[in-house]
């Protein structure tokens, strides 16, 4: 059961796993876990994927449903089902966690279950322990030199104070809160505003995050993917005039972006933290010259920096998924 599959003992070929959403439904020309599925095709490995539903433990070790694919960018057919069997994690070289948020409960019991693989781990990215470690919003509070000003609480007063003094507004998040969802603008003497904390913080019962609004937003929210705490490419992420996220998945048009010297430094600042939680594949967000939210889960954003660099994030990606499995 523990033993490695046919395509593991040739010579730099080896069988990568993907937790992720059903591949039914991705799309192929933006998203960014099938661009690596791509990629490590075209390199010659196996690849496999299986949903969060299809994992479990079987008394000694994490197993799940595997279907074996290969996999191509054309809407409608872009994938084929070669096998599918019941497998042990350690069959597996390379684990890419690539489950959309929400981080729920369920969410999180998947990191402790991938986890229970006695006889020989895959390589993980990212690590588990570490993508329970880094919420995406909170991780970022360790580097409060880096952000605009910020609060976490659930107190209506404590908002109201901290928004009274942001003369170019305040922007309120739900901490658990993805892809744009839930992020609302506070205008200076908003008459709304006590209803909308009140929603967010349902009554006071959630914290959420509270920023000090950056008007250069307004230009694009800048997504800066690293591999293994180095950028590799960028995209910026232009809101539409009717709204004020640039989230892609809010409406937000991808554009090229610079990565300037203060991006550089941002990175360079989040490097050793990244590489000591096993944080692999990370994207970034930073408006102006603020950092935002730092993205482990399952960053996207790959396939337009890829495209409107020239370059080959994905190549990058896996590039060091076959060092570390070298290394071991």
């Amino acid at each position: 059961m523990g033993g490695r599959g046919p395509l593991s003992s040739a010579l730099m070929a080896f069988s990568l796993g993907f937790l992720m959403d059903p591949l039914e439904s991705v799309r192929v020309d933006h998203d960014t876990t099938f661009s690596l599925m791509l990629e490590a095709q075209r390199r010659g490995h196996d690849v496999y994927y299986f949903e969060q539903g299809w994992l479990r433990f079987n008394g000694r070790c994490a197993e799940a449903r595997m279907r074996r694919v290969k996999v191509r960018r054309e809407p409608g057919r872009h994938f084929d089902v070669l096998s599918e069997e019941v497998l042990p994690l350690s069959r597996l070289d390379v684990l890419f966690l690539r489950k959309d948020p929400p981080v729920d409960a369920n969410y999180l019991h998947a990191t402790q279950l991938v986890e229970l693989c006695p006889e020989r781990s895959p390589v993980f990215i990212n690590n588990p322990s570490g993508i329970r470690d880094a919420n995406e919003k909170l991780f970022t509070l360790n580097f409060p030199d880096l952000m605009p000003e910020t609060r976490v609480t659930s107190e209506l007063s404590v908002v109201m104070d901290f928004a009274a003094r942001n003369e170019k507004g305040t922007i309120l998040k739900p901490i658990d809160g993805f892809g744009g969802k839930g992020i609302l603008f506070l205008a200076p003497g908003d008459r709304n505003a006590r209803s909308m904390v009140e929603l967010l913080t349902q009554g006071g019962k959630e914290p959420i995050l509270a920023q000090a609004y950056v008007p250069e937003s307004r230009l694009g929210d800048k997504r800066i993917i690293l591999v293994d705490g180095d950028p590799v490419g960028a995209v910026l992420r232009v809101p539409s005039d009717a709204d004020h996220r640039g989230n892609m998945a809010a409406g937000g048009t991808p554009a090229k972006a610079e990565i300037t010297a203060r991006d550089l430094h941002i990175c360079k600042r989040l490097k050793p933290a990244l590489q000591e939680k096993g944080l692999i594949l990370v994207g970034i967000d930073v408006l102006g010259d603020y950092l935002t939210e730092v993205n482990v889960t399952s960053p996207t954003g790959l396939v337009e920096a890829s495209h409107l660099d020239h370059v080959s994030c994905e190549a990058r990606v896996l590039d060091v998924a076959e060092r570390m499995h070298g290394a071991r």
